[in-house]
């Protein structure tokens, strides 16, 4: 588990209490205790190594690059340059500049187009870029506590049938500065998928400015209604999915920690919930409020703006992540490719322009809980003075989706909450709790949502999934997503979902110790607030008027670049005649002409050169941070300020937990069902994991035939968390008792049977499957000739009442498993089994 912050004494301001632990009194003073020195000395030798630490991990990635470069462009240049020169008295040259010139024109007139779709856009509100038409269902500013979102209701496009009675999918778009519809921007998206799977999908949407008074709170309070009139709509169905966007997953997490019976299954795609997690030397972003300061340069920009927070801010943030993407390589794709490029750049760019605001209330609260503040992960986040938040209450089922490849939202952020609320994986089952995570190797933040790469794989299997997951035993656990034959529509892939412990998440970051720094930068950030409410506040609001505000808004630089750039500009108004004139003549020139190789190599030394400036950039950010905020003077006044996560229980605290108090009073209670669910929970904790089609099987019985279809989903999903806690908690006396839930021989026979047609075929199962069926035999008294066979390659008959539903794939696995021949797995020893809490 993380390492808690320690407490020290209290430090004092100024240098000598920011960049010294030592306290010159205490060296002068008779009663010097040299414990006291002796601890502050190895304070301070710890912070020095921890510096020195990070200064090599930025030479070692300084001299990687730099080998990189030379091994790149050495055999580039050598190759290039003589094709250059031996061209210049040929007809490439003159051919390449007439290339360039139309090509400069027509960019010029892309970047126009986009100035023109940037104030159409802003004239007509900014509406949501979904690629679907929709109908509105609740408008957000009719409520009660009126705020800016509203529920609307995707129409299925042509050749699409949605089933009322299957489950609904409402989709939660992240509010960081742009506007709605990123989700279904593109028809393979969530958006497509969920609805090609059958499901009816809403889509959370919201206006350019918010209400004068809305805050979190009202925007939780309003997203709640919205879930609770889909589920009127939807009467017969399963509860809705609320799948999470960006920031629009931790909206999803307050939704269901604070209404922990209204939801289905939460699906958070790039999602951050531990801001302070990351990779030293590699994820940058969450050092910005330590430079900043905290949250004060939001609330000034708030009352520059009159109350309202312009998003063009979080927007310019996010493209200074990466000056070579911003500055030159998106420019320059368009400039190179404008014939095949334009379209799709004009595409994108009508939602990355589209800038939304937040009032002060929502930035602040968003800035001090999450950017800086790091509190709802670590339970100390409050939505309003009646309302906590804590994470633990979450009771739906809980999908993370992360990708390594992410620099927004680094697998540290989207998964280390997990270690901050939990204890550990026992915790997660004590509490009932199914959390399951899945890492793209390299996918991008962006692309998490629109790349159609990602929906036709990753959002695909997750719809899948989903349809199977109230079948899990509580745990935590890595989807693995894994090839396997075929393209395109055709292709399809074998999942498994391995258990993991609270150790295997954080492995995706950083040592939790890396974190402190964040602490003391929280600490600056309310110090400088109470200073900025009592000083600057003032005189700056009575400064401020709407139209003044309006010039900031109208100025700033994102958006003044592209009025520039647009007709409202007379400058601009003769580039789309020219621009005519150049199609009309197109000359373009091949990829073989020697000036155009060397424009694309220096295209990417520019590139390189701009990755470069950013390394050394985020080096020297980095750098910074930890020498003033990882001093120990700064630990010392921010002790006990930084503890990773909520008060977590012992193993002894969890007995009192009322769901596992209640399950192991009640171990030697019950009958079929609850003995067949835990001999099934039994069965996947020996593998260490638990494959799909395994998953269905179980579904499909537990839903379809009895004596468990008549048990109703709710009470299902209780025997199944009962018996994985008895199974957690008391393994022994859990099979000890089975004999007393199954009395009966030919009950005892038919639970084998369902069990060993789930588990499939004897070369799919591991040794310790073989030696779990072992036990359960002899723990229920079973003769070998009583014993049901193990199923072959090819299944034998199911026993009765099961082998209809066995037979008929389910929508899933018809999708998705059907006729995909899967080799078998290696052998795995039984693992030794840990032993009971006491």
């Amino acid at each position: 588990m993380t390492e808690q912050y320690q407490s020290a004494p209290h430090a004092p301001f100024g240098l000598q209490g920011l960049f010294n632990a030592y306290d010159p009194s205490d060296l002068a003073s008779p009663a010097t205790d040299l414990r006291k020195v002796m601890a502050r000395a190895d304070k301070t030798n710890a912070y020095l190594r921890d510096i020195a630490a990070l200064s090599e991990i930025h030479l070692k990635k300084a001299a990687a690059t730099q080998s990189e470069l030379v091994r790149r462009y050495a055999p580039s240049v050598g190759e290039v340059v003589p094709k250059v020169f031996s061209a210049l008295g040929t007809s490439q040259l003159g051919d390449y500049l007439v290339d360039a010139a139309q090509r400069s024109i027509l960019f010029l007139d892309t970047l126009r187009r986009r100035g023109n779709q940037f104030v159409q856009h802003e004239r007509e509100g900014c509406p949501p870029v979904l690629a679907y038409e929709y109908d509105p269902v609740i408008d957000g500013r009719t409520l009660e506590r009126p705020v800016n979102y509203s529920l609307v209701h995707i129409r299925p496009p042509a050749g699409v049938k949605t089933r009322e009675n299957s489950r609904p999918y409402i989709i939660i778009d992240p509010r960081a500065g742009h506007g709605s519809g990123i989700g279904g921007f593109k028809s393979e998206s969530g958006v497509g998928v969920a609805l090609q799977a059958g499901h009816p999908v809403y889509f959370v949407i919201f206006s350019t400015h918010p209400t004068p008074t809305q805050s979190i709170a009202d925007v939780c309070r309003a997203e709640a209604q919205f879930v609770r009139e889909v589920r009127r709509r939807h009467a017969n169905s399963p509860k809705p999915v609320i799948v999470g966007n960006c920031q629009g997953g931790w909206a999803a997490m307050l939704l269901a920690a604070t209404n922990p019976d209204l939801t289905g299954p939460i699906v958070m795609n790039g999602s951050p919930l531990s801001y302070w997690s990351g990779v030293r030397g590699k994820n940058p972003l969450r050092y910005l409020g330590g430079v900043s300061g905290g949250v004060t340069p939001a609330l000034m920009i708030s009352d520059l703006g009159n109350g309202e927070f312009d998003g063009a801010n979080l927007v310019q943030n996010f493209e200074a992540l990466s000056p070579a993407a911003t500055w030159w390589r998106k420019y320059y794709d368009v400039y190179a490719k404008g014939d095949q490029e334009a379209e799709r750049y004009l595409q994108f760019e009508r939602w990355w322009s589209g800038f939304y605001f937040m009032n002060e209330r929502e930035i602040r609260w968003i800035v001090e809980n999450l950017f800086v503040g790091n509190r709802l992960a670590r339970g100390g986040a409050d939505l309003d003075s009646r309302l906590h938040v804590d994470l633990r209450n979450v009771r739906a089922p809980i999908i993370v989706f992360a990708s390594e490849g992410d620099n927004i939202t680094p697998p540290g952020q989207a998964l280390n909450w997990i270690a901050d609320v939990y204890s550990d994986v026992q915790e997660i089952k004590a509490r009932g709790q199914k959390i399951v995570y899945t890492v793209h190797d390299s996918i991008g933040h962006l692309g998490i949502f629109v790349a159609a790469s990602v929906a036709k794989k990753e959002h695909k299997e997750i719809v899948s999934t989903l349809q199977t997951i109230e079948a899990m035993a509580p745990g935590l656990y890595e989807m693995k997503i894994i090839d396997v034959v075929g393209e395109g529509h055709q292709r399809t892939y074998e999942i498994d979902f391995e258990e993991r412990t609270i150790d295997d998440v954080l492995v995706h970051s950083d040592n939790r110790v890396t974190e402190r720094p964040f602490a003391a930068i929280a600490k600056l950030s309310e110090v400088n607030a109470s200073i900025y409410d009592m000083t600057l506040r003032p005189v700056i609001k009575s400064m401020v008027s709407k139209s003044s505000a309006k010039v900031m808004r109208d100025t700033h630089p994102l958006r003044l670049r592209r009025y520039l750039l647009s007709d409202t500009n007379p400058a601009m108004r003769g580039v789309e005649p020219l621009a005519d004139l150049v199609q009309s003549h197109r000359r373009p020139v091949g990829d073989d002409n020697a000036f155009v190789q060397w424009e694309r190599l220096m295209a990417d030394w520019v590139s390189d050169c701009l990755n470069v400036y950013r390394d050394v950039r985020d080096n020297m950010l980095e750098n910074w941070v930890y020498w003033v905020f990882g001093a120990p003077g700064w630990q010392a006044i921010t002790a006990g300020g930084g503890g990773n996560g909520a008060d977590q229980a012992s193993a002894d605290d969890l007995r009192a937990v009322p769901e596992v108090r209640h399950a192991l009073e009640t171990i030697d209670h019950g009958g079929f069902p609850e003995a067949v669910i835990r001999m099934l929970v039994m069965l996947a904790h020996s593998r260490g994991s638990v494959r799909r089609d395994r998953l269905e099987r179980s579904n499909q019985i537990l839903t379809s035939t009895e004596p468990f279809a008549s048990l109703g989903a709710a009470s299902r999903g209780r025997i199944i968390n009962r018996q994985s806690i008895i199974v957690d908690f008391e393994y022994e006396q859990a099979l000890a008792t089975l004999p007393l839930l199954l009395p009966d021989r030919s009950d005892r026979i038919r639970a084998m049977e369902i069990c060993r047609m789930i588990a499939g075929p004897t070369d799919e199962m591991n040794d310790s499957t073989v030696a779990m069926f072992e036990e359960l035999s002899a723990a229920l008294d079973l003769t070998d000739e009583e014993l049901p066979p193990f199923l072959a390659a090819d299944p034998a008959p199911a026993p009765a009442g099961v082998a209809e539903v066995a037979a008929a794939p389910g929508p899933v696995e018809a999708q998705s498993s059907a006729g995909t021949p899967e080799a078998p797995k290696p052998a795995r020893k039984p693992r030794a089994r840990k032993p009971a809490a006491s």
